[in-house]
């Protein structure tokens, strides 16, 4: 099985290169580093300055430098370090794991926990990041907030998101990936050129990676006793509010907060809604 994200090397070095550009231009003060891991090479942004650190994971190919508006936020109240994720496009190793990938994915988390010696964390993950935070251990771990989280029902596909993915996927072009975008977002919200230029670029380069499916119910339950809250568009095309609330009260001990005319992206929508729950959590 062909575990390789980008479809050539040079696929690898156009995603890099948006990325790059996009982090030297972002005016938030920042730095990065690169930590090798169990995964290969993880990339690091780190902004902000406070007491809480807050490790944020993105989204199905999604990484920091498409995470800016949700990080500017986070840094203006806390030291936030976001990580790209391995097998994901953007900065980070091009190569997913094989085998179980959540329980990977979850191991690859402890060790960025291990390595920010925080002492006090909030862990923020969105989509698939939040899949990816729900697998790793709670040791370490003072906050978990997830937004329109992944890995605890399976993801819904409607008739409109597949008539406008599988057009994107197929022949990618500005007109499609922007279709798809809309999509993603709160009813109303036009895509910003960003967004579409980065989706388009992910289409023509990677191998999209499917969504993970719900994770054990024991796994779930070992966050039951760390401070929690899970957020969610009230128009995600992925995640019916209902069907997920039902979810995360059963599993999580806790009710979801959903977000009015709010889409899939809410980190983007509707970031000082991402702080608020990490403040409530004891990040102040």
């Amino acid at each position: 099985m062909d575990c390789s994200l980008y479809r050539t090397a040079a696929s690898g070095d156009a995603v890099r290169a948006w990325c790059e550009h996009r982090l030297v231009a972002w005016p938030t003060a920042h730095e990065r580093s690169v930590l090798d891991t169990g995964l290969g090479e993880t990339h690091l942004v780190v902004a902000g300055h406070g007491d809480t650190t807050v490790l944020y994971l993105p989204g199905t190919n999604m990484s920091a430098a498409t995470s800016l508006p949700v990080l500017s936020a986070l840094a203006a109240r806390h030291r936030v370090v976001a990580a790209d994720v391995p097998g994901q496009p953007g900065l980070s190793a091009g190569v997913r794991p094989g085998g179980d990938r959540l329980a990977c994915y979850g191991a690859w988390v402890g060790e960025l926990v291990a390595h920010l010696h925080a002492d006090l964390l909030v862990l923020v993950g969105h989509s698939l990041g939040a899949a990816i935070t729900l697998a790793a251990e709670p040791d370490g771990v003072a906050g978990l907030v997830l937004v329109d989280p992944a890995g605890i029902v399976r993801l819904r596909v409607g008739a409109s998101v597949f008539a406008a993915t599988l057009p994107w996927l197929l022949r990618p072009t500005t007109a499609r990936s922007a279709r798809l975008v809309r999509q993603l977002h709160g009813p109303g919200r036009h895509p910003a050129d960003d967004e579409v230029e980065w989706m388009t670029l992910v289409a023509r380069t990677t191998r999209t990676s499917a969504a993970p499916g719900p994770l054990p119910a024991a796994v779930l339950r070992r966050w039951r006793a760390t401070p929690r809250a899970v957020l969610s568009g009230e128009r995600d095309c992925f995640l019916p509010a209902p069907r997920l609330r039902d979810a995360v009260r059963r599993h999580l001990d806790v009710e979801l907060q959903v977000l009015p005319g709010t889409g899939h992206m809410a980190p983007d929508e509707q970031p000082e809604a991402v702080v608020a729950a990490v403040d409530t959590l004891g990040g102040r």
